[in-house]
């Protein structure tokens, strides 16, 4: 896969490390306020073993405040300026459904990963930008938007409706003009799925397969496993670094997650596990 002039291996699985600009995210522990909190995060998780650092300037967890576009692009770009001066070859994704922003932010700051939560259902312009500049695009499955989606659980089949979806997500990128080698599919764990649903889709994942394109899953910390759990996100360490080996058996290429080292050690014994 291609980001303007670097390709990106996904021959085995990459860790996008999450840098957060949000000063309401549902994990506390990975809010960024100031310059020095940005570089020291995208710092670590280069060091880490990052290939990817996720920036997004809007939170999606239910109940989160609303902002305007040029406050999400205000906060996005804080980061970016920092990682283009600091880490110029580092690949960046924008955690963003909205058109204008993820222009601007390419018009700006050069190519970059787009990383859409609505698959294009909330920017009826979002398809057409990333043909425009021909960048790699992650269409997630979710219902309504983040604020509601959690009334809409009503799946007869979980993973079979996200199948649906995304059979008709990909009919629409390849028509705007997305080209296949820059889709990437994530099922949206934690988006309109109750916590059986969730693990009801993750077993099943590898089915996902079949559109033939990368699988990004994020975990990291969710309610899906601190609610099973009893505990807070700030305790979930442990079941996202064994859920994260889950989401490799059942066809991940891409972890997005808060803890870098953890998820690319996992990454590192998969690999050697199956090779063994």
């Amino acid at each position: 896969m291609k980001i303007g002039d670097t390709e990106l291996d996904l021959s085995r699985p990459v860790v996008m490390s999450i840098i957060n600009i949000t000063p309401d995210s549902f994990f506390s522990g990975s809010r960024l306020s100031t310059d020095g909190e940005i570089s020291a995060a995208v710092d670590k998780a280069l060091a880490d073993g990052a290939a990817i650092l996720d920036v997004g300037g809007y939170s999606s967890r239910p109940g989160a405040s609303d902002v305007t576009s040029e406050e999400e692009f205000s906060r996005v770009s804080r980061a970016l300026r920092i990682i283009r001066r600091e880490h110029p070859e580092a690949v960046v994704s924008i955690d963003t459904f909205r058109a204008d922003v993820a222009r601007r932010c390419l018009d700006t700051y050069g190519a970059c990963i787009i990383n859409d939560i609505s698959a294009g259902s909330l920017d009826a312009d979002m398809h057409r930008t990333v043909a425009d500049y021909k960048v790699p695009y992650v269409a997630m499955h979710m219902r309504a938007n983040p604020a509601t989606m959690q009334e809409h659980t009503d799946y007869d089949d979980v993973t079979h409706d996200v199948k649906t979806f995304f059979a008709a997500r990909i009919a629409e990128m390849k028509g705007a003009g997305i080209d296949d080698e820059n889709i990437i599919l994530d099922p949206g764990f934690g988006f309109a799925k109750t916590t059986r649903q969730n693990y009801q889709l993750m077993r099943r994942m590898d089915e996902l397969l079949e559109f033939g394109y990368p699988i990004l899953a994020g975990i990291s910390r969710k309610s899906m496993i601190y609610k099973v759990l009893g505990v807070g996100p700030s305790e979930s360490l442990a079941g996202t670094t064994a859920l994260n080996w889950e989401l490799l058996v059942n066809g991940a290429s891409l972890l997005r997650v808060h803890d870098t080292k953890e998820a690319v050690d996992v990454v590192r014994l998969y690999e050697y596990y199956k090779n063994a």
